[in-house]
């Protein structure tokens, strides 16, 4: 349209207004352009505007898209009831001081996630809300959660909201000022990825092999179990061909991840506090509690004394009470109309006279006390209680019902009627808080429901006809009020018990949202239909006008109960109506000349809008129009806005009356119309600041963070009020102190239904003065609304104790957050009125989570770009901290019954993680300012002064060590003639003394022998092996020789017939068929570091190698020679080779450590047969017993157990490989069983498979005669800390077995030794501890009781073996601990390895790692350092030398610990906390990136509850740890990968990550 030649400024006020409604409605859509500009013109002709001709646009639509676009047309765009102007000029203001802010990373999506499945299509009459829209609006599109972006910040292009805001609009060149936050889009991505690149190292990133250990494709619970694929699976290689650990390399990688965590790094930089030097400070003593603010303002008045009302004078015209009432009018006046309601039409066609409603109360009187039960059901008397579930359209049958009741002497207990949707699904959303209901209900002993005919065919049924039961509903009768017999003609009503008995009783919540009963006495409802009746002045005949809610709280007392007692014609207006024609109560105003109307602002603020009705509206004969929810600081606006619209059409300001309510006090103040003069109306514009810290401090008129308060009129007629504090005893508040109101009344409910502990502190309050003095004998009923008492009286009520939040010392009220976040423009990208805001407890101090409804078509940016906005305007407002700010699906917070949001309801949702939202963003690390200090190491304080300091303590010094190794130890004549030194020799030795004794037998799935070996024939293949090497291999002595077999009795062969003709050994686990592509690669690198000259295998290994797509990774010719031994020449070995020192090298033993690092030991024949001797001591191994493996053979324990011990001992090995137990998870329990074994070994991936496999099997297996009471141990042989949880489980279900409870153990080994500890059979029990977590972090160790807060439960890693000696030892000063230090475990031991075997042959990097001296106490010895934290601890047991036995505890691998906050923190122990904190994470991992903590979860459930997890995962490390989340990545399960030990690879993961190889569902960068 033409520019208008007017000065708008010029306009009266209320034309500006109508003009800014219209290019509202245009510029969303409600209007067409030619609507526009004919509204205009109407508008602008009294002013004799000439407006020119101009092009109208598109073409009128035909008559019937109009007519659709009328019937869908939403009306409420806004929602007046929070809209203040002042309010929006306060958010712009701040959003434009705060220019550009710093970049907020948005999250990763993957493509696949949406919400389609969300989209829950609910019938129209219930998908609206009393605090959204009036018409449907056809939201009905797909809402795809992703929308049309893998990763929107990637996809999209630099978002800036100019244009967003008229106010706003720059140059086109221009950046808005009120951008809070910026969008990344691909222009600063690039930048920034361009500014990362130049600080990298050059070289590109290597594919790392075998990353996720073919576990992609497989679901976690059958992942630990698949062995051939969980190769050597996490090895970590830079580009020149160093062997990577765990050291930050430094930001090698070039993603997009990585630059938002870039972008997430800067945004986060502020001044850091300074840490604290203490040396321990217990961290509960370190939380920072709340200081109050110094400059904050105080309470500066008098103590406030009770406020009386005046004297309630009850006119004597009324009847003595509501029985009576409804005789006198249902006799005398029987015609008169008592209740009218409106159809779907709006027509009031459904009448109720008066004479109708006392015949009708008559026939259910009497029906319900003598004719129901009388089919064998228990049935009513007087003084039970019923459920009146009638639907919110039929308030004729209710008042029956209800007032049928009150003449039985039976208490009626009205609630909603329940979804039947329920009995098919759980669907809390649409009737959420029903469990609820159903608990009040029980606890009521309510066994019968009255209900309409109507509302019963309605109601799911059972296949017998019966009405199904609800979900959390007691078994309740039916009883239909309709079409009922009339009583004889000598029937009366029972005589009424006593007046203090109840009356009825009306449900409400509590702030925790538990559904409780108030109890209303027939005293006190009489007395308050008298109040209300004086406070209103109501008189026989008059017309009311309701659209509450009548079955509680307003609703009930005026519609039902007030207009009986004074003979008042209602008309009630369905809320479903009102959807429909929002002016359908100004109408029946007007038709009626009705002169009360009971309304809520909501619907003051639709009939506003409903602006086509205005014109036959007529207000004058309205002497009272109730605002219901008066008492909301925000309905000042409707009615304002409503009182300036509708004075014109005869509204009278004394009208409209504001009203404040309790469902406990009932009603607590009302503004009455005649009463009082004008003066005594009163507003007060108060500084919002000094009400959140608690004091009443009035504001400039214009100031952008004032809130103008109406009062809710004078204490009630026979009240007295006080005002209490809100925490706390019930102290007097002072005259300008914010605290609870609380009344004094004879109408007041009397408590909880059998609730007596809530109820005395809720209904019988006594109040008393800061010094301890009462301030009277009265007891005083709390309201919950918080407020002030003003002049003359005045009731002020500022909000609700059901809406305060209290962080960090200052109260803030969600409806004035809600304000807030409606006055952020633009608001097209959320709905209006479907917006939550609580507070949920975290770390001492509440936090705010605003979670709203999104529209269908609003982008990851829009939702973004108005998140930050709303951040920034918060924080500045209120000087808050928003913790989670969450999007949902439209239509998707579960509902009232009228409606609305219900609050408790979304926030159990939220807590459950159950919400499943569209967006979220976290803010914790702006929100949580109470952290502990982070603690700083002194460097100061040296060894020799912490160990003088353990000395004057008197602190044992944490050391420990097995029983010595002695000639004695060998006692038989027998023993002392085996050859010791190499074992070459002792197997030599066997076959010719011993040829026929069994060693081995290999089984299969069927637990069948498929292989069984002698010594003899085990020395003649071994032969022959070594011959083959000599003759077709061309090798020498010294050679290294990579054996790769599946595991079997061959690879010992191999291994031996290496040794025979002086070879190295390297054991390598071969590819998985399945899997060539990642376990190949692995494979190759490990022939090429442990510089192999030849490969020794099977045909079915070679098979694989020679594979196409084999070749296609490596090539043949890539390998070294090849042998085969499964074709072996028959020649025999001439000589066997015989070291010349026992310090030669042995073997090569290669594993994967949990930080990625591929790590090679050397081990030489003198440690290798001093291994074999301490097990061969500890476990007592003979020739006669039988040991059962069923692990890994391929390094470590596990290799020593399977290849050699039997070697050594000569007992039987009794082999089972771990992918059997794949494929029978029952074979290792039958070969135990079936050979009665008494000692076997076996790995966690074995047990955690036999547990999850067998966990529903026990009975068969007992059945089959599988016996375990043989066992006598049973150990698991690992390189980390012990699982206590997976052990006990085991030990627990298969108990059953007659497997004994202390038969089950665990052993330790690592790099530098590989088995240290051993749980012996002859061995004391293990030990188990519980130490404090938080004093681990500091590197203390406190032992605390079972269950006790912060504790950790950690077992004792087996025995020391013989000739095994530890030290706890400072990993950074070399000096001993105490036994009451953490440190690093120093082991001394004669079959400790001898040093890393590195690709360069570079031994002095790591030579500190096998010849360690301590810096105090024996610095003589030489040690190796393990590089696994631990502690010792005298224990009570007693060993087998008399002493009392020291325990060795394994914490974790010093190299995975997490430095944050200068304290150190075990990977496991936040993966434990987070697996806990939701039923859907099956698997979880952690690392850090540049100090930034970042929580891997694998979601075991759909893809729409991955946002469910980010705000979970943040609140239980910060409770737990005191830790902030950084970033939170919900990928699938299989993803994080783990090595053949079922050991996670957190490193491995951190590099996947970080180069985008992970294809995460979601990544979430908390700001």
């Amino acid at each position: 349209m033409a520019d208008i030649n007017v000065d708008v400024s010029q306009l009266p006020e209320d034309v500006r207004r109508k003009l800014a409604e219209l290019t509202l409605e245009l510029s969303e859509g409600d209007i067409t352009q030619k609507g526009y500009d004919k509204k205009k013109s109407k508008l602008l002709a009294p002013y004799n505007i000439q407006q020119p001709p101009q092009n109208t646009g598109p073409s009128a639509p035909s008559p019937q898209t109009a007519a659709q676009r009328k019937a869908h047309r939403r009306l409420t765009r806004e929602d007046n009831r929070y809209h203040s102007e002042i309010r929006t000029e306060a958010v712009m203001q701040a959003l434009a001081m705060s220019k550009r802010g710093p970049v907020m990373p948005l999250p990763s999506k993957r493509t696949s996630v949406n919400y389609q499945g969300q989209q829950r299509h609910r019938e129209r009459q219930d998908s609206s809300s009393d605090d959204d829209s009036i018409f449907g609006e056809d939201v009905s599109r797909d809402f795809n959660r992703g929308g049309r972006f893998r990763d929107s910040g990637a996809s999209s292009s630099s978002f800036s909201d100019a244009g967003a805001s008229p106010h706003h609009q720059g140059g086109r060149g221009e950046r808005p000022h009120s951008a809070a936050y910026a969008i990344p889009g691909n222009t600063s991505r690039q930048a920034l990825a361009d500014v990362l690149q130049s600080s990298r190292h050059s070289q590109p990133i290597p594919q790392q092999p075998d990353v996720t250990n073919n576990a992609k494709s497989m679901r976690q619970a059958d992942r630990v179990g698949h062995y051939a694929p969980a190769h050597l699976s996490s090895v970590r290689m830079t580009s020149t061909g160093h062997v990577s650990g765990l050291q930050d390399d430094g930001p090698r990688h070039q993603g997009k991840v990585s630059a938002k965590i870039q972008q997430l790094l800067n945004t986060l930089k502020r001044p850091k506090r300074k840490p604290l030097k203490d040396y321990f400070v217990e961290e509960d003593d370190a939380l920072e509690a709340p200081q109050p603010d110094p400059n904050a303002p105080k309470p500066e008045g008098s103590t406030l004394t009770p406020v009386p009302g005046e004297q309630l004078v009850v006119p004597s015209g009324l009847p003595r009470n509501l029985e009576a009432a409804l005789q006198r009018y249902g006799s005398s006046t029987y015609k008169a109309n008592a209740v009218t309601v409106l159809d779907q039409n709006g027509k009031p066609s459904i009448n109720l006279t008066y004479g109708k409603l006392l015949s009708r109360t008559h026939k259910i009187a009497y029906t319900m006390l003598h004719k129901v039960g009388q089919k064998g059901e228990g049935g009513i008397k007087p003084g039970d209680r019923v459920a009146l579930v009638y639907p919110n359209n039929d308030p004729i049958s209710f008042s029956c019902g209800f007032y049928g009741c009150l003449l039985a002497g039976v208490v009626p207990v009205p609630v909603e009627v329940p979804s039947s949707r329920r009995t098919v699904v759980v669907d809390d959303s649409k009737d959420a808080g029903g469990q609820g209901i159903g608990f009040l209900l029980g606890s009521l002993n309510v066994q019968w429901a009255l209900t309409s005919e109507a509302c019963h065919k309605g109601m799911s049924k059972s296949s017998n006809g019966d009405v199904a039961n609800f979900k959390g509903w007691p078994k309740l009768s039916w009883f239909i009020t309709d079409h009922l017999s009339k009583p004889p003609k000598d029937w009366h009503p029972p005589p009424k018990q006593s007046e203090d008995c109840p009356a009825y009783v009306e449900y409400t919540q509590s702030k925790e949202g538990s559904t409780v009963g108030v109890k209303v006495t027939r005293s006190a409802m009489l007395c308050h239909c008298q109040t209300l009746t004086v406070a209103s002045n109501y008189t026989e005949g008059e017309v009311m006008v309701c659209v509450l809610d009548f079955k509680r709280d307003v609703g009930l007392w005026h519609g039902i109960l007030c207009s009986v007692f004074n003979g008042m014609h209602v008309i009630f207006i369905p809320y479903s109506l009102m959807k429909i024609d929002p002016a359908s109560w100004m109408k029946m105003i007007t038709k009626y000349k009705a002169s009360v109307g009971i309304v809520k602002s909501r619907d003051m603020h639709w009939g506003l809008l409903a602006q086509k009705d205005h014109k036959d509206v007529n207000f004058s004969s309205l002497r009272l129009l109730l605002v219901a929810d008066g008492a909301n600081p925000w309905s000042l606006t409707s009615c304002d806005a409503f009182l300036n619209a509708f004075q014109s059409k005869g509204l009278k300001s004394e009208a409209i009356c504001p009203y404040a309510s309790s469902s406990e006090a009932l009603t607590v103040s009302i503004r009455r119309p005649g009463k009082t003069s004008a003066s005594k109306t009163g507003r007060g514009i108060l500084s919002m600041q000094g009400l959140s810290h608690g004091v009443v401090r009035v504001d400039s008129e214009n100031s952008l963070t004032s809130l103008t308060l109406q009062d809710c009129g004078q204490v009630m007629p026979g009240a007295v009020m006080v005002v209490i504090k809100i925490d706390g005893p019930p102290v007097l508040c002072k005259t300008d102190e914010v605290g609870e109101l609380c009344v004094c009344s004879g109408y007041a409910g009397t408590g909880y239904w059998g609730l007596q502990g809530i109820t005395s502190n809720t209904f019988q309050v006594q109040p008393f003065h800061g010094d301890g003095r009462s301030a009277g004998d009265k007891m005083y009923v709390r309201t919950g609304l918080l407020g002030f008492l003003g002049p003359g009286g005045l009731v002020f009520v500022c909000g609700s104790k059901e809406g305060l939040m209290s962080v960090s010392g200052r109260r803030h009220n969600t409806d004035d957050i809600i304000a807030t976040v409606l006055a952020v423009e633009p608001m097209k990208f959320i709905y209006r009125g479907r917006i939550a805001v609580f507070s949920i407890p975290v770390l001492k101090d509440e936090r705010i989570v605003i979670i709203a409804e999104q529209r269908p078509d609003c982008t990851e940016e829009e939702s973004f770009q108005w998140m930050s906005r709303v951040l920034q305007a918060v924080d500045s407002i209120h000087q808050v901290g928003v913790y989670c700010l969450a999007l949902v699906p439209p239509n998707y917070l579960p509902k009232t019954p009228l409606g609305g949001i219900h609050l408790h309801e979304t926030k159990k949702k939220f807590l459950d993680g159950s919400l499943h939202p569209a967006n979220v963003l976290m803010c914790p690390h702006t929100c949580v300012t109470n952290l502990p200090k982070p603690r700083e190491h002194r460097p100061d304080v040296t060894p020799s002064a912490v160990h003088v300091g353990n000395i004057v303590q008197g602190a044992r010094m944490a050391w420990a060590q097995g029983r010595e190794l002695s000639i004695s130890d060998e006692d038989s004549d027998s023993a002392r003639k085996v050859p010791h030194q190499f074992l070459t020799e002792i197997l030599r030795w066997r076959s010719q003394t011993t040829p026929d004794h069994n060693l081995y037998t290999l089984l299969n799935s069927k637990v069948q022998a498929q292989l069984t070996m002698t010594c003899s024939q085990l020395h003649k293949r071994a032969e022959r092996i070594g011959s083959m090497l000599v003759e077709k291999g061309k090798l020498n002595t010294g050679d290294h020789v990579a054996l790769i077999y599946h595991p079997g009795i061959e690879l010992v062969a191999a291994f031996y017939g290496c040794l025979y003709v002086g070879c190295v050994p390297v054991t390598i686990r071969p590819p998985h068929p399945q899997n060539i592509s990642t376990t190949l690669p692995t494979v190759k690198m490990i022939v090429d570091v442990s510089k192999a000259s030849a490969i020794l295998t099977s045909s079915i290994v070679l098979k694989l190698l020679r594979l196409k797509e084999s070749t296609g990774i490596v090539e043949t010719k890539a390998w070294p020679t090849i042998l085969d031994t499964d074709d072996l020449p028959k020649k025999k070995l001439a000589a066997i080779y015989r070291a010349p020192t026992p310090e030669m090298i042995c073997y090569l033993d290669f594993s994967v450590s949990t930080t990625g690092m591929l790590a090679g030991v050397k081990m030489s024949h003198a440690a290798a047969t001093a291994l074999c001797r301490s097990i061969k001591l500890q476990c007592e191994f003979y020739p006669s017993r039988d040991v059962a493996l069923c692990l890994d053979p391929y390094c470590g324990l596990g290799f020593g157990l399977w290849c050699l011990t039997s070697i050594y001992s000569g007992h039987h090995s009794i082999l089972i490989a771990p992918s059997e137990v794949e494929t029978n998870p029952a074979v290792w329990h039958t070969a135990v069983s079936n050979y009665k074994v008494r000692d076997t070994f076996c790995s966690y991936g074995v047990m955690e498979l036999c547990t999850r496999g067998l966990g529903t099997s026990t009975t068969t297996l007992k059945a089959r005669g599988v016996n375990l009471s043989c066992v006598r141990t049973c150990c698991v042989i690992a390189e980390e800390r012990p699982r206590i949880h997976l052990t006990t489980s085991f030990t627990k279900l298969f108990a059953n077995l007659g497997l004994s409870p202390r038969a089950v153990s665990t052993s330790f080994g690592c790099r530098v030794n590989l088995g240290m500890c051993l749980q012996g059979a002859s061995c004391p029990d293990p030990t188990t501890v519980y130490v404090d977590l938080r004093a681990l972090r500091n590197d203390r160790v406190t032992l605390v009781e079972k269950g006790s807060p912060h504790s950790l439960c950690v077992m004792e890693s087996g025995k020391l073996l013989p000739g095994v000696k530890v030290v706890i030892a400072n990993p950074d000063t070399k000096g001993q601990c105490a036994d009451s230090h953490l440190g690093e475990i120093w082991v001394h031991s004669p079959h400790n390895a001898t040093g890393y075997f590195t690709i360069y042959g570079d031994e002095s990097l790591h030579a500190d790692h096998f010849d360690s001296h301590l810096a105090t106490g024996d610095a003589r010895l030489s040690y190796a350092r393990t590089g696994f934290l631990g502690f010792v601890r005298r224990t009570e047991l007693t060993q087998s030398d008399g002493e009392r036995h020291d325990a060795i505890f394994v914490v974790g691998a010093l190299d995975e610990t997490v430095m944050l906050r200068g304290m150190r923190y075990h990977p496991i122990d936040i993966e434990n906390t987070v697996s806990r904190s939701h039923r859907k994470i099956c698997e979880c991992a952690v690392f850090t990136w540049t100090n930034l903590l970042v929580v891997v979860v694998e979601l075991e459930g759909n893809e729409n509850e991955a946002l469910d997890l980010v705000p979970l995962v943040t609140n239980v490390v910060l409770e737990d740890h005191y830790l902030i989340v950084g970033v939170v990545v919900v990928v699938d399960p299989g993803i994080i990968p783990i090595n053949s030990r079922g050991e996670k690879q957190r490193m491995h993961l951190r590099d996947g990550f970080l180069a985008d190889q992970l294809d995460p569902i979601y990544v979430a960068y908390n700001m």
